[in-house]
């Protein structure tokens, strides 16, 4: 949000406006979070009566952040002689140091008050403007500690303050009174413990604190993520830009699982997403290969901890089926939303198996492949004897929890991102395109994993006919043979929703396209209504929900397009992965580095800038993991056996790019790219 300051280390995070203040509403997502709940909804500073304004805040780094300020407004500025630091650092919990300086020629009594409000506002009722609670709050005041609770049966979450220097504590906060000699300072460190408590007092959160018993250490943990990374080198400073902006948001967004600790997995994205999701996360996973592989196998072994095992409509659940999200809050708890774990999605099941295999293929870590056998082969499964609502041979979906269930459940999962070109909208059960390709993808790549690893060639056998029989259908099924173009989906009854979309790019990574029809999806692609110059639009132009401002219905994605480009580099569309490239990350220069989770549609030529879609979040990790596909689709770079293939294609906007100890099976490598005159694109060294 605009104006606002943020401070992560996965999913704890606060969030406040420029001087530090957090005043949140009922509605907006300020305030400090952990676990789905927000902790503190007040949380303001005053020095004798006086807010404080903000003459600077470095926000640097994503797990501190020092505010300098003075009290008053700006009109107090020149002859201020009161000035502050507050310095903020997050972890497990959170401290705040408060300095304040006295550069006047006169001693100052200083009345310093710190206003404090704990909501305990679960992330849906913020997301939905929910302000009932069921449940009943409690403040208990001690010389030295404040305590403000939340319990609603056997669920229940406190947070306490204490300060360092003696402090008078009251249920709305505590009061510091001291008098400040002319040229001297003052300061005290607040700390602030959150805890979700089970029935028997134990805190969920305690092993986090176990993890990193420290806040100091998370500088030392950052330094040890990016060193670990390939290191860039390249004459574009933007591009190097944000590829250290994103490295570093995806280091802020690991977190572990409360019920999982020990784990650093990806969080999707802040605000509403720092949680496990099934979908995001495997595709970050496969986005970062190259160069934060680290994420994989602890992301594919919570996965499997969590797959489906029982049949459950509430949840969406069946056997084999991968989550599409975990939460923690309130909502959750009481089964007033269904996330605890939810499973109502359709795509993640087969990218579980496709990231096995790619992480396998690079990493040559035959154990997890061994390991996840059981987990894989059911994952297969679920797609067969489960997705197949219309026993038609495809992956289709229709929500079963009909009070609180997503409506679509693949990755466009707004209510109106699925239409036909002139704005209707189909039936249900749906069946999308990209979601077809992925089971091809993942039926191919498991029979490899069956008869290289496994050892059981029938099973292989068979999961290859099934995949050749399903692209025969799907061309057959899905193709708009007057368009040049694949359908969106299928409706309930088979009818081809004939919206152009972006899905189409992905089946060009997932290879269910055949060669002679991929001409015609890169122009599709790269035509006027798809492409914006920034990037490639989720809807096109003259379809009757296209909107440059719709969430799914014309906004630009990056990680969208960052598997779109992947897929032109497959079949040889080297050029146009290379626009692509070049227009993601041009675009991120405007968001100082930092690719949202989507931004408008509207064209290059008429905005010249890329236009912030209002609620898109950031820091959103398969956006950082864009620039990392992105990088390897320019570099070309793909495992082969033993060995790193390197078959380089720049956009003109980069004369060179090194991308130096990838990391695989090979050991470590190095992938060169540089401009040619005498031949079109880049080529290695």
């Amino acid at each position: 949000m605009p104006g606002t300051v943020s401070c992560i280390d996965g999913n704890t995070f606060i969030v406040s406006d420029a001087s530090g203040d957090v005043e949140a509403s009922a509605s907006t997502p300020v305030g400090l979070f952990s676990a789905d709940t927000r902790f503190l909804s007040r949380w303001v500073l005053t020095v004798n009566g006086e807010r404080l304004t903000a003459l600077s805040v470095d926000d640097s780094q994503y797990y501190e952040v020092t505010f300098f300020v003075v009290p008053g407004g700006a009109v107090d500025y020149v002859q201020a002689d009161v000035s502050a630091i507050r310095r903020r650092r997050i972890g497990p919990d959170l401290t705040e140091s408060l300095t304040f300086f006295n550069y006047g020629d006169h001693d100052l009594d200083l009345d310093v008050r710190l206003e404090v409000v704990a909501d305990f506002a679960d992330i849906f009722e913020i997301k939905f403007d929910i302000e009932d609670k069921v449940g009943s709050y409690y403040s208990e005041v001690e010389p030295d500690e404040l305590r403000l609770g939340y319990r609603r049966g056997t669920y229940h979450r406190q947070v306490s303050l204490t300060a360092s220097e003696p402090a008078t504590f009251d249920p709305r906060g505590l009061r510091f009174t001291t008098r400040l000699g002319s040229g001297q300072q003052w300061s005290t460190r607040l700390h602030v413990v959150m805890r979700a408590l089970r029935p028997d007092g134990v805190d969920l959160r305690t092993p986090l604190r176990l993890l990193r018993p420290d806040e100091s250490t998370l500088p030392d943990s950052v330094r040890e993520w990016v060193a670990q990374a390939p290191t860039l080198d390249t004459d574009s400073s933007s591009l190097q830009q944000v590829y250290q902006r994103s490295l570093v948001d995806l280091a802020a967004l690991r977190f572990s699982p409360l019920s999982l600790s020990g784990a650093a997995v990806p969080a999707a994205g802040l605000p509403w997403f720092m949680t496990l999701f099934g979908r995001d996360s495997l595709l970050t996973c496969l986005q970062t290969l190259a160069v934060t592989p680290s994420l994989a196998p602890p992301t594919l072994r919570i996965l499997a901890s969590l797959q489906g095992a029982r049949t459950d409509d509430v949840l969406e659940e069946d056997p084999g089926r991968i989550l599409h999200e975990l939460r923690y809050g309130e909502s959750a708890a009481f089964e007033e939303q269904p996330h605890s774990p939810y499973y109502g999605t359709v795509d993640a099941s087969p990218l579980f198996v496709v990231l096995l295999d790619e992480y396998e293929r690079w990493s040559g870590d035959r154990a997890l492949v061994v390991e996840l056998e059981q987990e894989a082969r059911a994952a297969l499964e679920w797609i067969d004897r489960y997705a197949d609502l219309n026993a038609t041979g495809y992956v289709w979906y229709e929500r079963r929890n009909r009070a609180t269930g997503l409506d679509n459940q693949c990755w466009k999962d707004s209510w109106d991102s699925i239409s036909y070109a002139d704005g209707r909208l189909p039936g249900f059960p749906r069946a999308t395109c990209e979601t077809q390709g992925y089971a091809y993808d993942a039926k191919i790549r498991g029979a490899r994993l069956a008869r290289t690893v496994w050892g059981d060639p029938d099973y292989a056998n068979r999961l290859e006919r099934q995949a050749a029989a399903l692209y025969e259908r799907f061309n057959e099924d899905f193709w708009l043979d007057d368009r040049g173009y694949y359908a969106l989906a299928l409706d309930h009854d088979g009818t081809p929703v004939d919206s152009l979309s972006s899905n189409i790019g992905h089946l060009l990574w997932s290879g269910i396209v055949p060669r002679e029809r991929a001409a015609q999806i890169a122009e599709h692609l790269m035509g006027p209504a798809l492409f914006s110059g920034w990037g490639v639009r989720t809807f096109a132009e003259g379809q009757g929900r296209y909107n440059p401002l719709g969430y799914h219905t014309g906004t630009v994605w990056p990680f969208d397009n960052s598997f779109i480009a992947w897929g032109l580099r497959r079949y040889g569309f080297s050029a146009e992965a290379a626009r692509i490239a070049e227009g993601i990350l041009s675009a991120a220069t405007y968001f100082q580095g930092r690719l949202p989770e989507a931004f408008g549609g509207f064209d290059r030529h008429t905005t010249r800038y890329p236009v912030r879609y209002p609620t898109a979040g950031s820091p959103q990790a398969w956006s950082s993991g864009a620039c990392m596909l992105l990088i390897r689709t320019m570099l070309g770079i793909n495992p082969h056996e033993d060995h790193l293939a390197v078959d380089p294609a720049l956009p003109s906007a980069f004369n060179r790019i090194a991308l130096l100890d990838i990391p695989g099976r090979w050991g470590l490598t190095d992938a060169f790219a540089r401009q040619r005159p005498d031949q079109p694109g880049g080529r290695a060294t």
